[in-house]
């Protein structure tokens, strides 16, 4: 009897070396944002959503500078732009909530596409209570501007495409081949570098 609770004690000893708690938060990186995640993940819960409830995460990105924020899949991660701490309060819970609703979109999709700013999108804002959002925000955040240096050209319809970086593969007009070539590819509407 004394060697079978000596087997168990050790047994039930190295079960909690093995099954230890999850590390403390102060392990997680700093720019997480524990209040808006912990909200996040009480909506997720709300809406039935356990895999996002569990998983979900709110992080700031210093080096974002004219994106609001941005939701990331299947990480299930959102960063959000620090400029947004100088604005009205509304504007940083309308972000989260925009960015917390792609989420929630792809979760319910599953396996099953859908597109980013889609009906799955649009229901999960409303559900949100953000009825009616726009895909692109209207923040006062300073867009940098790039000089376009290389300028494209179809020979079929003439359009122009213009570039920061020279585009190093082969590549042909969209529309042409969409519409005269049933969407794959032909070489007679090959983009041509228009020299400058």
């Amino acid at each position: 009897m004394g060697r079978l609770m000596s087997q168990l004690e050790f047994r039930w000893a190295s079960w909690l070396r093995v099954h230890a708690a999850p590390p403390p938060l102060r392990e997680r990186p700093c720019n997480d944002d524990c209040g808006l995640t912990a909200w996040c993940l009480e909506t997720c819960k709300l809406l039935n959503l356990p895999e996002l409830s569990r998983r979900v995460r709110v992080s700031w990105n210093a080096r974002m500078q004219t994106t609001a924020g941005r939701a990331w899949w299947p990480d299930r991660a959102i960063e959000l732009n620090p400029k947004l701490q100088s604005l009205p309060p509304e504007e940083l819970w309308r972000t989260l909530k925009h960015e917390l609703a792609h989420l929630i979109a792809y979760e319910r999709a599953g396996r099953r596409h859908t597109d980013p700013h889609g009906p799955e999108w649009q229901a999960a804002c409303a559900e949100l209570g953000i009825p009616g959002e726009q895909p692109f925000h209207t923040l006062p955040f300073k867009r940098r501007r790039m000089k376009r240096n290389y300028t494209y050209i179809c020979p079929h319809c003439l359009a122009t495409l213009q570039r920061v970086k020279p585009i190093r593969r082969i590549v042909a007009c969209y529309a042409c081949c969409r519409k005269f070539n049933n969407g794959t590819y032909h070489n007679r509407f090959r983009l041509v570098e228009q020299k400058v």
